[in-house]
C-alpha cells in the first residue's frame, strides 16, 4: 500500500476518558478483530494493564479502513499510556506518529495530564483531532468542553467529535476525520533504509521485539542492519505488523509501523529512540 494511503496517529486521553474503549471499538469497525475475538482492552497486553486497568506498553496495531470515498487506507494506532507516571512512553509513542486522537470525558473536562499530553504532541507537531467521549452520559456537558478545548488547549470547538465508545457512537466519523485530516508520512527523499525504534519488549523464546517506524527504505528478513547509536549489527530473523497480534510479513517499507525480530538477546542494547539503518549501505 503507498505511503499517501497510510496513517499513523495515536490516542492521547486521561485515565479514565475512555481511551482503551475506543481503541477496540475502532478495531472492531475496521473489521480488525470480531465481537467473538474480542477480550475487552484489547491493546492492554502486559498483566499489570489488566490488574490496574491502565495503558503501559504502547502497542501499535495495523488496522485496513476503506473510507466514504472508496479509498483504502492503512491505518497505524499507537496505544499511548494515559496515566500520569508514563509520560516518557508517550513522548516516544508520538514520535512515530502523524496525528493524535485527543478523547475527553464529556462529563469530567480538560484534565492536568491532558494538558500536558496536548504539549507534548504539538511539540512533535502533530495534528490532534479532539473527541468528546461518554456523551451519552446524564451528567455529561459538551458545552462546557468545547469552551474549554478553546480557553485551555487553544483547539476550535467546531474541530471536535461527538461520541460515545461505549454505544458506538461517532466512530464513522472519527474514522473519516483520521484519513482526512491527518496528513500522511512524509515521502522519504531515498531508498535508505532509516527506521526509528519507539519501543521494545522483551520475549523469553524470540529475544528482544523491537516496535519500529520505517521512515525510509525498507526492513526485510535476511537484512543486515545496524544501529547508528554505537554501530552493533544485527541480521533480522521477522518482521511484521500487530494485528493485534503478532503477523510476519516479507517487509516494512516507509511509512509503516509495525515489529522487527534480530537476536538481539536483552532490551538494554536497542535504545528507545535508536535509528536502525542497513550495514551495507547505511544512512549518515
Amino acid at each position: 500500500m503507498s505511503i499517501e494511503l497510510t496513517r499513523n496517529f495515536c490516542i492521547i486521553a486521561h485515565i479514565d476518558h475512555g481511551k482503551t474503549t475506543l481503541s477496540d471499538r475502532l478495531l472492531e469497525t475496521t473489521g480488525t478483530i470480531h465481537e467473538r475475538d474480542k477480550q475487552d482492552q484489547l491493546l492492554d497486553s502486559m498483566d499489570l494493564e489488566r490488574e490496574r486497568g491502565i495503558t503501559i506498553k504502547a502497542h501499535p496495531v495495523a488496522m485496513r479502513y476503506t473510507s466514504k470515498s472508496g479509498e483504502k487506507y492503512r491505518l497505524n494506532l499507537l496505544d499511548t499510556p494515559g496515566h500520569v507516571d508514563f509520560a516518557y512512553e508517550v513522548s516516544r509513542s508520538l514520535a512515530a506518529c502523524e496525528g493524535a486522537l485527543l478523547i475527553v470525558d464529556a462529563a469530567q473536562g480538560v484534565e492536568a495530564q491532558t494538558v500536558a499530553n496536548v504539549h507534548l504532541a504539538h511539540k512533535q507537531g502533530l495534528t490532534i483531532i479532539p473527541v468528546i467521549n461518554k456523551i451519552d452520559l446524564p451528567n455529561a456537558d459538551v458545552p462546557s468542553v468545547h469552551r474549554q478545548l478553546e480557553e485551555i488547549l487553544a483547539i476550535p470547538a467546531e474541530e471536535a467529535i461527538d461520541a460515545s465508545a461505549k454505544m458506538g457512537i461517532g466512530i464513522d466519523d472519527i474514522l473519516e476525520a483520521i484519513v482526512a485530516r491527518i496528513p500522511a508520512p512524509v515521502k522519504p527523499k531515498d531508498e535508505i533504509l532509516r527506521a526509528l525504534v519507539f519501543d521494545s519488549v522483551f520475549d523469553v523464546y524470540r529475544g528482544v521485539v523491537g516496535y519500529v517506524r520505517v521512515v525510509s527504505g525498507k526492513m526485510e528478513h535476511d537484512q543486515a542492519i545496524k544501529l547508528m547509536r554505537n554501530d552493533a549489527r544485527y541480521e533480522i530473523k521477522e518482521v511484521g505488523v500487530f494485528t493485534p497480534k503478532m503477523y510476519p510479513q516479507a517487509r516494512l517499507n516507509a511509512g509503516d509501523v509495525g515489529y522487527f525480530i534480530a537476536n538481539i538477546k536483552s532490551t538494554a542494547e536497542l535504545k528507545i529512540g535508536d535509528t536502525i539503518t542497513d550495514a551495507r549501505h547505511s544512512a549518515t
